[in-house]
Parts: C-alpha cells; structure tokens; sequence
C-alpha cells in the first residue's frame, strides 16, 4: 500500500467496522457530533470520535454515517480543509452556510427510511438539538435511539478521561471567594424557585468553584458536574484529580466530592431523597443524556444558568485584571515583532515560526497559563483561508512580497486576550 494513502484507508476501515456494529444493532443511520459530556467547544481526546472516524480535525463538524453514505456536515470556516482532509475516504462534504444550521437533522429525516432508527449517543447531545431531531424524525416516522455509545464498540484504544490535577484559583487574581459566589447562586436560585441546581458546563464550574485544569486544549479548565443545593454543594469529578489540602479548604466551604461517573445517578436521586424540590436546569448546557437522568415526579425549571449572567459582569477588580492582562500580551507582541523585524532580515522565516516565537513570547510574561487557541499564522494565500493552520506537511516560507496574517491569544490568570493583526512583508501594492 502506498504509504501516502494509508491514512486514508485507514478511515474507510473505520468506516466499514461502524457500518457493521450499526447493523449488529438494527441501525440505519449512525450520527456523530463535534462534542462531548459538556458541550464543549474544544474536545478531550475521548470525545473526538468524529476526528477519529473521519479524519476531519476542524473543530466544528457532524458526521452521519449510513449503510451507503457518509458525511461531513460543516461550515464555510473549514470548507477547504475538510476537502483535502476528506478527500480520498470516501465521506463526502456538505457545506453548510453556518453554525447552528439544521441541515444534517433535515438530511436524516429525508434519508433514513419511516420505520427505521438514528442513533445518536445522548451522553453528548446537546438537550436543545436532541429536540429538534426528535422532532424532526418523529414526524417521519423515524426512531431515534440515544442509548449506544457506538465508539466504544469499534474504536479500539479510546482515550480515557484526562488525569491532570484541578488547582485553585486564588486572590488576587480570583477577587470574590468561593463562598460568596455560592451564596450569590443560591440567592438566584431562590427568586427562581429553585432548590436544587445542575451544571454541566465546564467555563461555569471553574467560575463557581474558583478552580482551574488542564483537561481541554487552550482552556484553563477541567471535567466536573456539580449539583448545587441549599445548603451544600457536589463536585463530580475524576477520583484523584483533586489533591487533598484543596478537597479540605473545597468541604470547608461546603463542597463535597463525588465521581464523575456519579453525576446522573445524583440527578436520578433527587427523586426519592425530596420528592418536593424543584431543579433549575439550562436546556441549552446540558445533554439529553442527563436530562433523562431526572425523574418525570421532580419538578424541573428550565432558565439560563445563573453563573452565566454572573461571569459576564465584571467587578472593578476583574476589569482590572483584564487591562492588565491586555498590557502584558501587549508586551509580549512587542517582543514578538520586534523579533519578526529582525527575523526577516537575516534568517528563513516560516509560518510554523510565527507560532513558536509568539508563544514564547508570551510565556516569559507573568501569570501566563497557555495559548487561548491554536495560533493562525497564513501568508498570503494561507491568510484567505478561514482557520488555516500550518502544520509541518504544509506551510508557507515567508519571503518577498505580501501579508501576512497572524490570529492568535493567550490565556493568562488574569483574564484571556485574542488578537488579529495584519503585517506587511516586503512591498506592499495597491492590490495587497
């Protein structure tokens, strides 16, 4: 076999092997989502099964997998991407012209046959979409099951959960302690008539409990529910995560630890320890898995989370902390342009550069924890392309005349920079 097109071969036995545990199931369209327990943007390992099956690596993208189709469902960020990506395996590309399209949900309902099944793990759908697919197929006379974790049947190696350790996030930088962010959920919590509150979103867990990961790329954050009472509050995370002098100071502030795997047994407990309480859900950050973990007896709010509106004000001292933050990256792009100046001058400069040395840059300022997102450096043609991203396969030299694009950030104890500049190269003409 031609070492080039391995790779490609190698997607269209992964193909094949779903194919054959779908019909081993009775399936007749498999659809795999770009998300995971928390409805993440950017994915632990586990979870990206949709890479895994197709080879596609953007970040946004739903594969559906049928006995005599596959696709990829994207937007025009990745159009160009998913095409050399997919080329070759025998998944065709559907372009979508954003985001939230519905597209592949409409394809499902045209497609599959009234009387047959889509499958779907709702341990990762989204409680919104799963909604409207349910709808959608219900009207077609569809069936959609939502109980199968068909990755774990054929994908062999899968990656467990992360295992790096959850540290605190502490004065000065965290300017409101943990026990006062509580009592101020709690106090929404109230006017909503709420006794109990679930969270599945991982930025409002961080936020809430002033904890930090490194569970998720380019996100400062880690794996956890929690579900929040009126008096104490539950922490479902991986056992050992934890170190023991935070479990002490977290129980002082009246949280307790659980096992991450515990969280919907929780949600389904409530029902029998008070049969009378009401729980504040948001439909829109959190999965239909967990939702079906509620019992139909407990009374259910369904309202946006209330950290959600709380992270978005910003206190004096966070807004503080934010200019900072802005002055220090700002700092660190002087060091870096400076560094781009003479570079050009006296040495090969590539693409794949510009991210080493911005990111170094970075790095040397204080209180940085870790890029904010994958660094886009195109010159050029390269800069035309939504999310372009050099790799060591394919990058540009940049030499002679042109523009170059650098789209990059960084995430800092004090808040998170994103920044796009647009830097001439040579001589620059009227249609540059």
């Amino acid at each position: 076999m031609d070492i080039l097109h391995a790779p490609k071969a190698t997607i269209r036995t992964r193909i094949q092997t779903l194919r054959q545990a779908m019909q081993g199931h009775g399936i007749d369209a498999c659809m795999v989502p770009s998300s995971d327990p928390h409805l993440s943007e950017y994915l632990p390992p586990r979870w990206q099964g949709r890479e895994w099956f197709s080879g596609f690596t953007g970040s946004v993208g739903t594969l559906i997998v049928s006995a005599d189709f596959a696709g990829v469902w994207t937007d025009s960020r990745y159009w160009s991407q998913a095409e050399a990506e997919l080329a070759g395996t025998g998944i065709a590309l559907i372009k979508i012209p954003a985001v939230g399209s519905a597209a592949h949900i409409e394809w499902l309902a045209d497609h599959v046959r009234a009387g047959g099944t889509v499958a779907v793990d709702g341990a990762v759908l989204g409680l919104a979409a799963a909604r409207m697919l349910q709808q959608a197929l219900d009207a077609r006379g569809v069936r959609l099951r939502t109980d199968l974790d068909l990755l774990d049947e054929v994908w062999p190696e899968r990656p467990g959960l992360p295992a790096a350790p959850v540290y605190e996030h502490v004065a000065p930088h965290a300017s409101m302690t943990r026990r006062a962010k509580l009592a101020a959920l709690r106090s929404a919590m109230r006017d909503l008539g709420a006794d109990w509150h679930f969270i599945s979103t991982l930025d409002d867990i961080a936020y809430l409990f002033n904890l930090r990961g490194a569970d998720v790329s380019y996100n400062p954050i880690f794996l956890a529910h929690a579900l929040v009472g009126t008096q104490r509050a539950t922490l479902f995370v991986a056992d050992g995560k934890v170190p023991p002098a935070l479990r002490d100071a977290l129980a002082a502030d009246g949280v307790d630890l659980a096992g991450y795997r515990q969280a919907a047994a929780a949600l389904t407990a409530l029902g029998d320890a008070a049969a009378s309480a009401t729980l504040l859900l948001d439909p829109r950050r959190i999965t239909l898995g967990l939702r079906q973990a509620v019992p139909a007896t407990l009374k259910v709010i369904e309202a946006i989370n209330p950290t959600s509106f709380a992270k978005s004000r910003k206190s004096d001292a966070e807004a503080d902390h934010v200019r900072a933050t802005m002055e220090q990256d700002g700092a660190a792009l002087c060091e870096f342009f400076a560094w781009l100046e003479q570079a050009l001058a006296t040495q090969t400069v590539t693409e794949l550069m510009i991210d080493e040395q911005i990111t170094a840059a970075r790095a040397r300022r204080p209180a940085f924890v870790s890029p904010s997102f994958g660094t886009i450096a195109g010159f050029n043609g390269n800069g035309a392309m939504p999310h372009y991203h050099a790799t060591a396969a394919s990058h540009a030299t940049i030499a002679g005349d042109g523009l170059l694009l650098i789209d990059s950030g960084g995430q800092y104890l004090g808040g998170t920079t994103d920044i796009t500049r647009v830097v001439p190269i040579g001589q620059i003409s009227a249609e540059h």
